[in-house]
Formats: C-alpha cells, sequence, structure tokens
C-alpha cells in the first residue's frame, strides 16, 4: 500500500489568502509549482501516491483566509492522507534574512522527525541555510490535519539569493523534499 502524502501549495492565485510577494516574485506561483514537481515525484515512485490542494495554476480555495485553510486540511483529513506537507515561501522586512525553516505542531513527535529529514535534505540539494525545525501550534494546517504535518517554509522571498533560488531551482526544492521523504522513510532513490 504506498504512502499517501498530501501536499498544500500554501495561498491562493488571488483574492482571500493570497501570499506574499518579494524580489518580482509571488508566494502563491512559487508554491504550485513546488507542488505540482513533488506530486509528479512522488507519483512517479511506486511506494508513494500524492495530491495536491491546487491542481492548477488558477485553483482558488474558500472565501477567505479561515475557509481556505479549511479547505485544505479537510481534503487532506477525507483522503485521508498519511502525511499533510504545506508549501510556504518566507518573507522579511529585513532584506538580510535567509534560509529554509520547517514548523511542526510539537517536538519529538512524527511530524518533527520527518521536518528534520525534509530540511536537511532541502539544504543539501538547494544550498540554503539551515534555519532549524521550530514549532507553531497555532497553524491552523498543522493544528487541524489528523496525520502527522509539516508546514515547509522553501526560503525568503524578500531575499535576493533565496529568490534566485526560488525563481529557478523550483525542482531543485521538490527534489529535496522528495529525498528527505525517501531518508525518513529509509527508501533507497530508484535506480
Amino acid at each position: 500500500m504506498p504512502i499517501r502524502i498530501f501536499i498544500d501549495q500554501g495561498h491562493n492565485p488571488s483574492g482571500p489568502n493570497a501570499g506574499a510577494e518579494g524580489n518580482g516574485l509571488r508566494e502563491q506561483d512559487v508554491t504550485y509549482q513546488v507542488g505540482i514537481d513533488l506530486a509528479s515525484l512522488l507519483n512517479d515512485d511506486y511506494r508513494f501516491v500524492a495530491r495536491v490542494s491546487r491542481p492548477t495554476p488558477e485553483t482558488v480555495l474558500g472565501t477567505s483566509n479561515a475557509t481556505s485553510l479549511q479547505a485544505r486540511v479537510n481534503m487532506a483529513n477525507a483522503w485521508p492522507a498519511d502525511y499533510f506537507l504545506s508549501i510556504h515561501c518566507n518573507s522579511n522586512t529585513n532584506p538580510a534574512i535567509n534560509g529554509s525553516e520547517m514548523y511542526v505542531y510539537r517536538i519529538n513527535t512524527q511530524s518533527y522527525w520527518l521536518a528534520q529529514h525534509i530540511l536537511n535534505a532541502v539544504v543539501e540539494r538547494v544550498g540554503t541555510r539551515d534555519n532549524g525545525v521550530r514549532t507553531n501550534p497555532s497553524l491552523y494546517v498543522l493544528r487541524r490535519t489528523k496525520m502527522p504535518a509539516v508546514l515547509v517554509e522553501l526560503a525568503y522571498l524578500s531575499n535576493a539569493s533565496d529568490a534566485e533560488k526560488l525563481r529557478y531551482d523550483q525542482r531543485g526544492f521538490a527534489w529535496g523534499i522528495y529525498n528527505g521523504l525517501l531518508s525518513y522513510f529509509g527508501f533507497a532513490p530508484l535506480s
């Protein structure tokens, strides 16, 4: 039985729950493509089956921030997914802040260990700075999912160097997350 991975591409293309912007990039465009690339990698691997929250770049979920988040969680819970990954890009008023970080509901859980594997693999693959795994139990998608959930902050749109990676190496980020999943499950890469 393949492992079911629900990939939530953070934010809507427009309207409610649109994402951050920086250095000519929109968060919702980056997260859409990284999610599609990741789903493709997972669905090409017989050990996994993946679904995405936004199958097209135009998909809008919900009519407000709250209902948008609720729709994503409901899809994962109803499937039901074995693991939930929410993909985001970060932003900060200080353009020097950079790197990748992961958020989980609490430490020393399956989510926490999975996040550590994903973070290590993303940093190794795309060369972002390792900002660690952090807890944020207030995040709706971490709080309301019925399976281990990780919120992946790929890198900072507001940092010029990170933005270049987010612009030109979206598939690299997807590969990093995929490699992190392989590492977490102790799977060898498909030859």
